[in-house]
Parts: C-alpha cells; structure tokens; sequence
C-alpha cells in the first residue's frame, strides 16, 4: 500500500475547491480562471465577500428568449 502524501490531499482539495467555483464564477459572468485565486488564503475568503456584494455582469444582460 501506498502512502497519502500532503501532495495528493492538495490535489483532491484543489478539485474538490476550484471546479465549483470555477462553474460558479462562469455563471455569473466572470471568467472562470479567477476560481483559481480560491486556492490562496485570505483572497478566497476576500473574493467571497466581493462576490456576494458586487452586482454581477450577467444580471445586466437582456434575459434569453
């Protein structure tokens, strides 16, 4: 048996984080490599904070027929 290394726990942790961030900041109109930044201490909690304050580029946007 193999041993589980700090590396594959940062690399399960980075998936399991970035992914749905990466789908949440698409859909709300942003582009999807600013998930990337929830991988940094204190920016994820700060780019937490801006996105559930700041008016999103989506909800501007004329609704789809």
């Amino acid at each position: 048996m193999g041993s589980f290394s700090i590396w594959h726990f940062l690399v399960i942790h980075a998936v399991v984080i970035v992914v749905p961030c990466w789908r949440i900041v698409k859909r709300a109109g942003y582009p999807g490599a600013l998930a990337l930044l929830a991988l940094i201490p204190i920016v994820n909690i700060t780019l937490l904070w801006v996105f559930a304050f700041v008016q999103w580029p989506i909800e501007g946007a004329s609704p789809a027929k």
